[in-house]
């Protein structure tokens, strides 16, 4: 990786997480001043449902402006957006007004990614360099998952919400001051043999997008149902909510460790076997969770599963822009960010009724079930043989 290329990347992955950081400080912030005011846990859930139902039906829009219109112009709207959606909060600090602002933290948030990945996806040149910068780009949301909430917990307790939502509707314009220090790239134009507008579902034409968006969609699904049932799980077996708390903490350092070893490893690895074996792992460790029973058992399994599932991102990310037109790299975008956020919305649900109805064990060996079955398509995925040079900016 050439020295300009890892400044760049620095700035972009600093810009991420400013921009993520305000949505999940937001996140963290919000809810609790809704309990704290006496409002039910169906008024929080609806709180926080917010934050990714935005990007579900903007994801598409987002990607297709990015296509449009480059890097600087969707994350200075993002940021202006991510910012009056705070400053609302500061100056009517009421539960409906927090519901406006976590409508546009979360759709700030998705636009502002999906055109920093577009970007960096184009800085690479080649499937080696594909690897690398999204195994970079994967740490900033663990950063900014640290960092936002962290944040936004200071200020509540030294100085208050106001203050706490004053911060984090600043953050973003750090983002901006980053990205307007980067240069932009050359437009790609759409080819003429294309000929009119298309929809962007014509993608999932290409059969091995589509079972990639599939596999995508699983492994996001299986992210969810750790974080959701692993507290159903550890209250079954009598753990204290500090044991419950650490059990996905280790998952998240291990998730985050992961993608930190991961560009040293990219040359050595290929894009469908590291998905395969990773969809083969999480069926394994979620057979065997619903039999352990000791809370150390559960926090190895934890810890593994964070292995395998923090590999798969910069894999999907670097299989994506192979497969896809580069001037269609937003829409793809958009698509992927359209399906995990509608997983997050709706995966929840089913999870809790399913594991209502048949039991939480039963949910985690069907779900693992399925995505062990569909190993096998993720080891026949391939990318073009070749990715096109570019002129090194």
């Amino acid at each position: 990786m050439n020295p300009r290329l890892r400044v760049d990347l620095a700035r972009l992955i600093a810009s991420q997480i400013c921009v993520h950081g305000c949505m999940t400080g937001f996140r963290m912030a919000a809810p609790l001043m809704a309990l704290r005011e006496g409002h039910s846990p169906l008024f929080v859930g609806i709180l926080l449902a917010l934050f990714a139902l935005a990007p579900v039906f903007l994801a598409l829009p987002a990607g297709r402006f990015a296509d449009r219109h480059g890097l600087q112009r969707p994350v200075r709207v993002a940021v202006t957006v991510a910012s009056l959606g705070g400053l609302l909060a500061v100056v009517w600090p009421t539960f409906w007004v927090l519901c406006l602002s976590a409508t546009a933290c979360g759709a700030a948030s998705g636009m502002a990614m999906i055109a920093l990945q577009r970007h960096v996806g184009r800085l690479a040149h080649d499937a080696t360099e594909l690897r690398q910068v999204f195994s970079w780009m994967a740490v900033g949301p663990s950063i900014s998952n640290f960092l936002g909430p962290l944040t936004a917990g200071l200020f509540i307790d030294f100085a208050g919400f106001r203050w706490a939502y004053l911060a984090l509707a600043l953050l973003p314009w750090l983002a901006w001051w980053l990205v307007r220090r980067t240069q932009e790239l050359p437009a790609e134009l759409r080819p003429a043999s294309e000929g009119g507008k298309r929809s962007s579902w014509d993608l999932l034409r290409n059969a091995d997008f589509r079972r990639l968006m599939l596999i995508n969609w699983m492994l996001s699904s299986c992210w969810d149902v750790h974080t959701f049932l692993v507290p159903v799980l550890g209250h079954e077996r009598g753990l204290s909510a500090t044991t419950i708390g650490a059990i996905l903490g280790g998952f998240a350092l291990a998730a985050t460790a992961i993608r930190l070893l991961m560009p040293w490893l990219a040359e050595r690895l290929r894009e469908s076997a590291v998905i395969g074996g990773a969809m083969a792992a999480t069926a394994l460790l979620f057979a065997a969770y619903p039999l352990v029973h000791v809370a150390w058992g559960m926090a190895a399994l934890s810890v593994l599963l964070g292995f395998a599932l923090g590999s798969v991102q910069p894999m999907i990310m670097s299989m994506l822009h192979q497969m896809t037109p580069t001037h269609r790299h937003g829409e793809a975008l958009g698509l992927r960010a359209m399906a995990i956020n509608g997983s997050s919305v709706a995966m929840p649900l089913l999870f809790g009724t399913a594991g209502a109805a048949v039991g939480v064990a039963y949910v985690f060996w069907a779900v693992g079930a399925a995505v062990g079955s569909a190993s096998p398509v993720a080891w026949r995925l391939r990318a073009p043989a070749a990715r096109p040079e570019r002129t090194r900016f």
